[in-house]
């Protein structure tokens, strides 16, 4: 049985992180995996990167995308105890813009206060993900023992 969520639960999940694992395809439709960092601002996701990255070449050519946010799980008294990280998965579009073309409160929080160094925005761009279907969730908005019992850790919501 899949867990029915809200997509508030799952949004407030996504908001609460920043590190995310983006796939795209590359030019010869071979799968690419990489790690970003991200903001969320209206439901949508933004990461900045070089102009001339490999993530960005390949979204600019294929903006299907799918992206990973692990949530990391731990035993406060025993932290080392390793306990799989619990995860929001969906597909998207991304759109990749230039860093200028950003709105300045978007590139505030995804420079996290260091967007004077405008010099380097010429050679930096943002990818827009825009999220679409649905959340596919483990481990989200449960406790932590319910996580060893897969039917029960599985859940899907809404992505608006």
């Amino acid at each position: 049985m899949t867990l029915k969520l809200s997509s508030e639960i799952v949004w407030k999940e996504i908001e609460k992180e920043l590190f995310a694992v983006i796939g795209m395809v590359t030019a010869n439709n071979q799968a690419r995996t990489i790690g970003v960092v991200y903001i969320v601002h209206d439901h949508k996701l933004y990461i900045l990167t070089g102009e001339d990255t490999w993530k960005a070449r390949h979204i600019r050519n294929n903006g299907h995308v799918s992206i990973t946010v692990p949530i990391a799980k731990r035993i406060p008294i025993m932290p080392w105890i390793k306990i799989p990280a619990a995860t929001i998965t969906f597909s998207g579009v991304a759109e990749v813009h230039p860093a200028k073309e950003v709105s300045k409160e978007i590139l505030h929080a995804l420079m996290r206060g260091q967007e004077e160094e405008v010099d380097k925005l010429g050679a930096m761009c943002v990818i827009e993900v825009v999220p679409l279907g649905e959340f596919i969730t483990y481990g989200v908005g449960i406790p932590m023992m319910t996580m060893r019992t897969p039917e029960k850790a599985r859940g899907r919501a809404p992505v608006a």
